[in-house]
Parts: C-alpha cells; sequence; structure tokens
C-alpha cells in the first residue's frame, strides 16, 4: 500500500482526573515533562503529527514493522515514564495536589498499521485518513486497567509472540468504530512498572562533619502547609529571608531535592541547592546547601496545632577550629539576628498572603 504506515499513541493514563483535580500552576510543568520524556524515548524513526494534550500521535510511513520491534519501543518509552515518575516522587518537596498526584499517573500505548497520509497547514504537518481515526478510537475501550499495549490484528503475529518476555499476557477485544469492528490484542504492562527504579538521590549535604553556629525558632500563627508553601517559593523568598534582594538562575520551577538557584544580597551572590528532605510525625525538615559546601541551612517545620507551626532555622558550617572560630567572632550574632528577623518576616508575609486571599475572594463573590 502506498501510504500505508505504523501509528503509535502513547496516552497518559488518569490525566483528565488530574488535570481537573489539581492546582494548574504545577500541573502545566509535570505534563510538559512527561511528553518530552515520550517523544525522547523514540527509538524507531518515529515522527510526530501531534501532541493531544496527554498523548503523541506518532507516524512512520513503510512495510510492517516486528513485534519485537514494536516492543522493544513500547518498553522504552513505558519505562522511561514511570522512571521520570518515581524520580520526580523520590525528591518531591512541594505538597500542591498536583505533586503529590503525579505518581498517580500511568502509560498506556496503541499501536495500529493502515493507510494514512500527510497534509501540511503552515509548518505543521497533520495525519488524515480512516485508520488514524480508528487508532484514536481504540483509546476508548472497554479494557479497565490504564497501562497496557494495546495492538491491532494488522500487526499481531502469534509467532513473534514467543519471542517477547514470558510475563506478557495476551488477551483480545473488539471495538465497534465508525469504519466497522476492529479486533486487537493488549497486554498489561505492569510488570515493567514493578522492575523500575529511581535513581538515587544526589546528595549535596557537608561533607567531613557538621557543627551547628547559629540558630531561630518561632511559632507562626499560620498551618504547616501553608508555612511550608511560602519557603518552597522562589517569587516569595526576598520578602521573607533578611538580606536577600531576589532569587534567579532557578534550575526548575518546583521545588524538589536538587533544585539549583542563585540567591542575590548586598554582598553578593551565592549559588544554592535544595539538599534533603524528611517528613516524620508532622514534621517536615529540609537542608539547603551552598554549591560550594561551605554553609548549609535545616529547616525545621513543627505542626502544634491546625493553626500553628514551629519554624527553627539551624545553620550549619564545616567542623573545623579556623572556621569556628572565625564565626563565633565575627558572624555569629549577626546570623542569628538575621535568622530571627527572617522568621519574623515569614509570619507578616503569611498574614499579608492570607488578607490578600479574603479580599480576592469577596471580590470574587459580589
Amino acid at each position: 500500500m502506498e501510504n500505508a504506515g505504523l501509528l503509535v499513541i502513547p496516552d497518559i493514563s488518569g490525566f483528565t482526573k488530574f488535570v481537573s483535580e489539581t492546582e494548574i500552576a504545577h500541573s502545566r510543568y509535570i505534563i510538559e515533562e512527561l511528553l518530552e520524556n515520550i517523544i525522547n524515548s523514540n527509538e524507531i524513526g518515529l515522527n510526530i503529527s501531534e501532541i493531544e494534550g496527554d498523548a503523541v500521535l506518532f507516524y512512520r510511513f513503510g512495510d510492517t514493522p516486528t513485534l519485537d520491534e514494536l516492543y522493544k519501543q513500547v518498553e522504552k518509552m513505558f519505562c522511561n515514564f514511570q522512571k521520570k515518575i518515581k524520580n520526580f516522587e523520590a525528591r518531591r518537596l512541594c505538597v500542591c495536589e498536583a505533586c503529590k498526584n503525579a505518581i498517580n499517573l500511568s502509560l498506556k500505548v496503541i499501536t495500529h498499521y493502515g493507510e494514512f497520509s500527510t497534509y501540511t497547514v503552515k509548518d505543521f504537518k497533520k495525519l488524515i485518513g480512516k485508520d488514524v481515526i480508528v487508532a484514536h478510537q481504540l483509546l476508548k475501550n472497554d479494557i479497565d486497567l490504564h497501562e497496557y499495549w494495546l495492538v491491532t490484528n494488522n500487526l499481531f503475529n502469534t509467532k513473534e509472540t514467543q519471542r517477547l518476555p514470558d510475563w506478557i499476557s495476551w488477551q483480545q477485544g473488539n471495538k465497534e468504530t465508525e469504519n466497522g469492528e476492529v479486533t486487537f490484542h493488549y497486554s498489561m504492562l505492569s510488570q515493567l512498572k514493578e522492575d523500575v527504579e529511581p535513581d538515587p538521590v544526589p546528595l549535596y549535604a557537608l561533607e567531613g562533619g557538621k557543627i551547628k553556629v547559629a540558630s531561630a525558632s518561632k511559632t507562626v500563627d499560620a498551618d504547616l502547609i501553608s508555612v511550608f508553601s511560602i519557603m518552597g517559593n522562589f517569587s516569595l523568598r526576598s520578602k521573607w529571608q533578611q538580606g536577600v534582594k531576589d532569587v534567579d538562575q532557578i534550575s526548575h520551577p518546583i521545588y524538589h531535592v536538587g533544585v539549583r538557584y542563585r540567591i542575590n544580597t548586598d554582598k553578593g551572590s551565592k549559588v544554592i541547592y535544595s539538599s534533603s528532605f524528611r517528613e516524620s510525625n508532622d514534621t517536615f525538615s529540609l537542608t539547603e546547601t551552598d554549591e560550594k559546601k561551605t554553609g548549609e541551612m535545616n529547616i525545621k517545620l513543627k505542626r502544634i496545632a491546625d493553626n500553628k507551626t514551629l519554624v527553627t532555622l539551624d545553620y550549619y558550617i564545616k567542623n573545623n577550629f579556623l572556621s569556628r572560630t572565625i564565626f563565633s567572632l565575627f558572624a555569629k550574632k549577626k546570623l542569628e539576628a538575621g535568622l530571627q528577623q527572617s522568621l519574623n518576616n515569614l509570619e507578616v508575609l503569611y498574614k499579608e498572603l492570607k488578607a490578600a486571599n479574603a479580599t480576592w475572594g469577596d471580590k470574587s463573590t459580589k
């Protein structure tokens, strides 16, 4: 067939619920990165026709691919997708609904072979043909679970299945489309998901031992999540952290372990890494370490009551005699005063943001 080719549609399962029930700000970044991850997993010369919100429409003209070739491509896309999700969860600091629920997203892949052609609108190459419609309609089916590989019968070959992993278990299904009934086989991909492990979280902590040289604490009249959200918002850093004029060179818009950013002060600039995070017993503990590993800030947030949070800032330096002596003589008092002022600023900022949100809410209901 002159215009025959392969159609592949990786589709993000759980997308509709994810975008409708979570904050748009962070869900947008998460979906963008997942779609880029799918595109970068292309290893068999697939072309991109379009990105369709939660899916990518790939195509390739030519002879029917082998089932083994298809499986290896599906495996690559699915495993890379799962690694991205698990890496995100392992490094997650943000507690917004989008970031918390990204771990529930998964992937299904539709593969179909048929006739179609292309046409161009400005710089965009689009696909047209009945088999393009069939491939899209196959996304809506009666398969209960949502992480699977679906293969239509014109791609399925029983003999070739013998070369695939033993855990693959094929089931048959049918789909009524505008062009008649389409028969397909499908297999769950859950086994692949179980075998994917996140990459090790990079370590940015001080090396060779450390000692606490300054500390400040304050019980803030705000809930723990609100305080944590303010502290993790780079656009608000200069409004509460004493001495900070602004923050730039942010490596990622979502605050997480490993994110890199630069704080600018009147005395110069310093590159900081978010280096660790722990959560236990209504307590969040996170550390931020400067790039040269000369100092480290430990931030501890403990829920005292529904609207009261104990915030503690502890500053550490490398544990050697010269550093301790210099710090005690020239920096300790000033730093502790700055830490305490930062906590005071934090409480004031929370009240301002709360009042602004309340005012906006009053206006929006009138």
